[in-house]
C-alpha cells in the first residue's frame, strides 16, 4: 500500500486522484507543505510526498508517471510515439497552466509581503486564457487529449482548473470548460474529492 502525504488543495490531488482512476489501496496523510510530517521524508517541504518501498518519491507529476507505468494505467508505453505525444501534452500543461497559476500564488500568498507583485497577476491572467486556445485545439475531437484514452495529462489539465477557479483565474474556452465538468463528473474523481474531505 502507499501512503501519500499531502494536503488535497495542493497538487497532491493529482496523486490521489491517479491512485482513484488505478484502483489502488493507499493512505493519505494530509499533510500541510513544511509541515514536521512531510519535513521528515522530504526536508524541502514540498508536497505530495509519496512513499513506496521506503523511498519517498517527489513532485506530482513524476509520482503520477512513476504510478501510472508500474500499474500500466492512464499511460502509454515508454519509448512509444503515443507515450511522446502524451508527454507533450502534460509538459505543455506544466509550462503553460501549471506556471502561470504557481506565479500567481506565489504572489498572493507564498512570497513575503515585501516580494510580491500583485500587478503580475493580470499579465498572467492574459496569459492563461491564451493557452486555453491552445488547450482547445490540443483536445481535438477526442474526450481526452489522447482521443479516447485518459492519461494523466488529463489530470494534470482538470486539476489546473480546478486550481484556476480558486485563484479566479477565469475559464473563458466554453471546450475547456465543458471538458471539464466532463471530467470532474468520474467516479473516482469524485471518490478522491470525498475522501480528502
Amino acid at each position: 500500500m502507499y501512503t501519500v502525504m499531502g494536503s488535497s488543495r495542493t497538487r497532491t490531488f493529482r496523486v490521489l486522484w491517479l491512485l482513484e482512476e488505478l484502483g489502488l489501496d493507499y493512505e493519505h496523510v494530509p499533510a500541510g507543505p513544511r509541515s514536521p510530517d512531510v519535513i521528515e521524508h522530504y526536508p524541502a517541504g514540498k508536497v505530495p510526498v509519496l512513499l513506496a518501498e521506503g523511498a519517498a518519491l517527489t513532485d506530482s507529476t513524476a509520482i503520477m508517471t512513476f504510478l501510472a507505468d508500474r500499474h500500466d494505467g492512464l499511460t502509454f508505453p515508454a519509448g512509444t510515439i503515443k507515450r511522446a505525444l502524451q508527454d507533450g501534452h502534460t509538459n505543455f500543461l506544466l509550462d503553460e497552466f501549471d506556471a502561470c497559476l504557481w506565479t500567481g500564488a506565489r504572489h498572493s500568498f507564498v512570497l513575503p509581503e515585501n516580494e510580491r507583485v500583485p500587478d503580475v497577476k493580470d499579465s498572467l491572467r492574459k496569459e492563461f486564457s491564451r493557452s486555453q486556445k491552445r488547450f482547445v485545439d490540443r483536445l481535438g475531437a477526442g474526450p481526452f487529449l489522447m482521443d479516447d484514452a485518459m492519461t494523466i495529462a488529463d489530470i494534470v489539465a482538470v486539476h489546473c482548473g480546478d486550481w484556476a477557479a480558486v485563484a479566479k483565474f477565469p475559464v473563458t474556452e466554453p471546450a475547456f470548460r465543458d471538458y471539464l465538468r466532463r471530467m470532474r463528473e468520474r467516479p473516482a474523481y469524485q471518490r478522491a474529492r470525498d475522501s480528502a474531505g
